[in-house]
């Protein structure tokens, strides 16, 4: 086999050995270790002996692939072990798959613990997994060549069947599986080139589609249990607030109802199901400490952030030239401010989790992105020896980042603790959408500055809102810049000498959390949006001026160029329509994106198609790269026109689909999706096609309108979905 050669010594993360029943087991060994890879270093039928990231092969000729991400819809349980498929010349047709148990073993490389976020699932198994796949297929085809007395090199594999074409002999992989658990692992491998790829870069259909259609697939929702209960939390309405007295004779006397107490997060009603728990807790009389954010809103959190923005607290993320001379000497200068809400994560799923707690022993059936928390969240609330807590991961009915916190697994574990009895503790549309962690809002003053020509020849990005690292104690104490907050923000790709960006903190009680694409999904609108404003300023075409200015950044040109032509940029529109282009580069992707549009005079908005062009490396499953540009797209378009959390008197206004409405299927605009070949290593897939939605479409309104967009969603200023 031809190919780039990797080394498996040298890292020492490849174990094998025989499978109970017979076959070859193969665990792949990140260097965290973890409870699973100690028990690989066991010699053969001593001890347990459970995988880390495993390759399974049995002696029936089975092939299985565990998985250590979650699957929220984005594909991971398909394009994970089409990376090992690939390598190991499995038959994809016959493959199988198992999510992995918690344990450091599975630590995601790029960030630092077992958990499914910032679209690196792929990136970060890109290599390790292919390397997995290779060794194995080494190591059968060792064991055919020193059963039939030939050379390795004189084998081949394909479909999991080893031949030798010389003699005509064949062996099944499940017919070598014992024998190969007993070669020694290869010192090196050969990974295939692009050009022998058999599965990667072609469409393939997902592993997961058949059981999400016939409804067999587990989700949290589904999961049952012998002597399962169910429970719901009476939480304070006012963000913070605790309760303080309460009287639980009427809910324990609504039929169904086992037990009420309270736990951290409120007061836990138990029931023998969802309607008595429900029942239970609307009888149940609580008087609540409000605490001291009783009196916090909306409008009060608006002026403290523009408070924070003249404070002069800001501290500089990105300097480059002399702003303050670009300004002093500009000809013409264009200034505006921007303004984002917070927003929920409204997961189709809401939140829930079972748990059960017997005999020393923890168990928790979780729809999470995040199995490390998880599973430390569980032991600390338990007590149980993190090493007795087993975290089995089910499907997630959408993710978007709000499945990486753990507070429904300490609700659940507490609750089962507390009734001595397995309970599922279920969140309402209501608890999820009042209860949730936001994504933050901010304030942001932008000032751009022309010479006489109309270059433009500086570029200035204050932004005034509340930390996500801050608010949960991921900062130093004396650490003012959030990362997070400034993604997008301060990697301004266009060529303008003079470039500054900075930050005001400026922290408030709302919770806050990972929204899928993070502060891109933001910054991406303010900066996009800007700039078409600039654009129009210089009397550029908006699209003619990125061109110029990403002279220096090929792979973000060369997505704003596929955009358009795709969209043809320039060409007649249909009556009442327009265009809007922005591209952002995101998470190791680069996408850009052109929305049709149309505003009625009624400021009806109608959003007809989007061109989507990305860059995202080596293609894994283009079928999947597809739905995952789709989904941004929805994700993104659904906040941009109309969603926004609200708060008055400490309270998040907004409770279900009536008033946090999400893009209907009717709403849903054409979408095409074209794909750059490249030959660089994978990107994400699952954010990127988030970010420039939101642009692309402000700037299609401002051309139609001659009105820049600077407050989303687009319902702050009057428009509405058509």
């Amino acid at each position: 086999m031809s190919g780039n050669r990797a080394t498996t010594s040298r890292r020492s993360f490849l174990k094998a050995s025989a499978a109970v029943g017979g076959g070859l087991v193969l665990g792949l060994r990140l260097p965290t270790g973890g409870r699973y890879a100690e028990a690989a270093d066991m010699p053969p039928g001593q001890g347990d002996f459970e995988p880390n990231a495993w390759i399974r092969i049995s002696s029936d000729d089975q092939v299985t692939i565990i998985v250590g991400r979650s699957e929220m819809g984005q594909g991971v349980l398909t394009a994970m072990p089409m990376l090992v498929a690939e390598e190991l010349e499995a038959d994809w047709t016959r493959l199988t798959t198992e999510f992995a148990p918690a344990d450091r073993a599975y630590t995601n490389p790029l960030l630092g613990r077992q958990a499914t976020g910032g679209s690196t699932a792929v990136r970060g198994a890109w290599r390790p997994l292919r390397e997995a796949g290779a060794t194995a297929r080494a190591m059968l085809l060792a064991a055919a060549a020193e059963r039939w007395g030939v050379r390795p090199e004189a084998c081949r594999a394909e479909n999991q069947v080893v031949r030798h074409p010389e003699s005509g002999r064949r062996a099944t992989y499940g017919e070598l599986a014992e024998a190969a658990a007993g070669q020694q692992v290869p010192e090196a491998v050969f990974l295939k080139e692009p050009g022998q790829f058999r599965l990667l870069g072609k469409p393939t259909d997902r592993l997961d589609a058949p059981e999400k259609v016939d409804g067999s697939a587990v989700y949290g929702m589904d999961v049952t249990l012998p002597g399962l209960l169910t429970a719901q939390v009476a939480r304070c309405p006012v963000i913070g607030g605790r309760p303080g007295r309460f009287d639980a004779e009427a809910a324990r006397r609504v039929p169904g109802v086992r037990d009420v107490f309270e736990i951290e997060s409120g007061v836990a009603v138990v029931a023998e199901g969802f309607w008595p728990a429900q029942k239970g807790r609307e009888a149940l009389q609580v008087e609540w400490d409000y605490g001291e954010h009783a009196d916090l809103s909306t409008a009060g959190i608006q002026r403290q952030f523009r408070e924070a923005a003249d404070s002069g607290e800001a501290v500089s993320a990105r300097g480059e030239g002399d702003i303050r001379q670009a300004l002093s000497s500009a000809a013409r200068t264009v200034e505006a401010e921007y303004e984002v809400p917070f927003l929920a994560h409204a997961c189709m799923e809401p939140m829930n989790c079972t748990a059960r707690i017997e005999e020393g022993i923890c168990e928790v059936w979780v729809p999470t992105q995040d199995q490390s928390s998880t599973q430390q969240v569980a032991a600390e609330v338990s007590g149980v020896d993190p090493d007795r807590v087993y975290v089995h991961t089910t499907y997630l009915g959408g993710g978007f980042g709000r499945r990486s916190h753990t507070d429904f697994v300490a609700d659940a574990v507490e609750t089962a603790k507390k009734a001595k009895a397995p309970v599922k503790v279920i969140w309402t549309r209501e608890d999820s959408t009042r209860h949730d962690r936001y994504r933050p809002a901010t304030y942001n003053r932008l000032a751009a500055t022309l010479d006489s020509s109309g270059a433009v020849t500086g570029w200035k990005h204050r932004i005034a809102g509340p930390s996500i690292m801050a608010y949960n104690g991921m900062l130093q104490e004396d650490q003012k810049l959030d990362p997070s907050s400034l993604e997008v923000a301060q990697d301004v790709p266009y060529a303008v000498p003079n470039i500054h960006v900075d930050y005001a903190m400026s922290n408030t009680p709302v919770p806050l959390w990972w929204w899928r694409s993070v502060g891109a999904s933001q910054n991406g609108f303010i900066r996009e949006a800007f700039f078409d404003e600039v654009a129009a300023a210089a009397g550029a075409d908006p699209f003619e001026l990125r061109r110029r200015l990403l002279r220096d950044h090929p792979r973000h040109l060369h997505v704003l160029e596929l955009a358009a032509e795709k969209a043809g940029w320039g060409s007649p529109l249909a009556e009442g329509r327009s265009r809007g282009i922005a591209v952002v580069h995101s998470f190791g992707s680069y996408c850009a994106e052109v929305a049709e549009v149309s505003v009625g005079a009624d400021k009806a908005v109608r959003v007809h198609r989007v061109d989507v062009a990305i860059d995202c490396g080596q293609r894994v499953n283009p079928e999947i790269i597809a739905e995952q540009m789709e989904s941004g797209v929805a994700y993104g378009l659904s906040a941009a026109l109309q969603e926004a959390v609200t708060v008055q008197r400490g309270q998040v206004q907004q409770s279900n689909f009536d008033d946090y409405p999400i893009l209907r299927m009717d709403q849903m605009p054409e979408v095409h999706v074209h794909m750059v070949e490249s030959d660089q290593d994978p990107g994400g897939i699952g954010e990127p096609g988030t970010p420039p939605i939101a642009p692309a479409l402000a700037n299609a309104v401002f051309a139609a309108t001659g009105d820049p967009v600077r407050r989303l969603p687009l319902t702050r200023s009057g428009y509405r979905p058509a």
